[in-house]
């Protein structure tokens, strides 16, 4: 069988002549045929113009492909994402850029929980048997995903596969995730396969994920197959792709290999140079416990496993703890001393001169616990908003909460998405 192909391209800046160059010689290269309706995933998964710029795949590289396929005689495009958990995805698209590159290229660009979603069953699943995906991705005859190559708190990295958790409209986003997260990245590729990828490699970024930090690693990847594409993107990282859950998976369902030597790679720059190129702090907010705060972190299994709960509980503290440090750099730092459990922790807490907190329903310490006071935030799944009202008042952080911008896009966009989501509704009854 014909080896999938990944082209590794160099791609210093985001200059969009040159992105648009290399991402229609890589169309050329891999003989792709588009055609018809194409349907555009980003990774918009947070943005704020004052502190979050580097989270999403930047603007200009979306512009690129948009100037590459208006040569292609097509029905329509439409770009469109479902961004981070609770929080209007259209307040992501305007801090990031978005609504004014489509604007000037006279685009659709939409908020997929604002529009029709049709029920689609998945052979293959094994946590969703089916999800509610949008008509626009459901009837598109070509699928580009671009994805952010970062690191990720919880899943390693994040690339095609993990770009799937954005086609999930925000009412069933958080279903099973949780220490079933892995199984659940690949459920999605079934129903969100793309026919061509376009990562965004010229700035990586470390930390958490949502408010990152930047790396200049100068490459775009382009490829026609996800798992090829994330094995070399892992490589790249700096991980071995057996290591990287979510991979492994999808290579046990059939999705393809995780072998470099089953993958024609391209281009003009080799994977060793990027592997050579510096990339951060690659653990930054992965592992709590190197943090450089007086708050001491006690990781517990999920009910009946000896699984930590990784992308439930902990994923929520570790987001919230990344994203108070990225708008007040050395809140950390400053922290009053206590302890944060998540789980259920098979040991002893002590803590006689602090608060310790335990985050979501099923957290507890089964061995001896001290403390001054202890508190309990409920959730399963848990909110971000939960912990950025109460954790930040226990340990002297300051609190995203507050913020009388941000809280005043957050209620605005919510009134437009409700709205928006009405008037659609309605037209589709007529």
């Amino acid at each position: 069988m014909k080896k999938p192909k990944v082209i590794l391209r160099n791609c210093p800046d985001y200059e969009i002549d040159k992105l648009a160059g290399l991402i229609s010689e890589g169309i050329a290269d891999l003989g792709c045929q588009i055609k018809g309706k194409v349907f555009i995933k980003p990774n918009v998964v947070t943005a704020n113009r004052r502190y979050i710029h580097h989270s999403y795949t930047q603007p200009a590289v979306v512009e690129a492909m948009v100037t590459v396929l208006r040569r292609h005689a097509l029905e329509s495009i439409c770009i469109g994402e479902s961004g981070g958990y609770g929080i209007p995805s259209r307040m992501f698209l305007k801090e990031s850029g978005y609504y004014e590159m489509a604007r000037k290229l006279g685009v659709r660009l939409i908020d997929l929980n604002e529009h029709a979603l049709v029920d689609v069953a998945l052979a293959k699943g094994v946590c969703h048997k089916k999800i509610a995906l949008s008509r626009e991705i459901h009837t598109a005859d070509f699928k580009i995903w671009m994805p952010k190559l970062k690191y990720h708190i919880f899943a390693s990295i994040t690339q095609t596969l993990k770009l799937n958790i954005g086609i999930l409209a925000h009412k069933e986003r958080m279903l099973f995730h949780d220490h079933r997260i892995h199984e659940k990245i690949v459920d999605l590729l079934e129903p969100g396969y793309p026919d061509l990828i376009v990562s965004d490699a010229v700035d990586i970024t470390y930390g958490f994920e949502s408010a990152p930090y930047p790396v200049r690693l100068g490459a775009l990847l382009i490829s026609d197959h996800p798992l090829a594409a994330d094995v070399v993107a892992a490589h790249i990282m700096g991980y071995q792709p057996q290591d990287v859950k979510h991979l492994a998976i999808a290579a046990q369902r059939g999705y393809g290999s995780l072998n470099l030597e089953d993958i024609d790679l391209t281009g003009d720059i080799s994977l060793t140079e990027l592997q050579a190129r510096p990339k951060g702090k690659p653990h930054l907010f992965q592992v709590l416990r190197e943090l450089e705060t007086p708050i001491e972190f006690y990781a517990g299994y999920a009910p009946d496993t000896q699984v930590i709960c990784d992308g439930g509980c902990e994923g929520a503290l570790k987001g919230a703890l990344g994203t108070i440090e990225k708008r007040s750099p050395g809140a950390l730092h400053k922290a009053r001393k206590g302890a944060i459990v998540t789980g259920i922790y098979h040991g002893d807490v002590i803590m006689p001169d602090g608060p310790v907190l335990l985050v979501g329903d099923c957290t507890r310490v089964e061995g001896r616990l001290t403390a001054k006071k202890v508190h309990h935030i409920k959730g399963c799944p848990l909110g971000a908003r939960d912990l950025f009202i109460k954790m930040p008042l226990l340990f002297s952080m300051p609190s995203p909460m507050l913020d009388k911008r941000d809280a005043f896009l957050f209620i605005s966009n919510s009134i437009q998405k409700a709205a928006n989501m009405t008037l659609n509704r309605f037209l589709l009854r007529r």
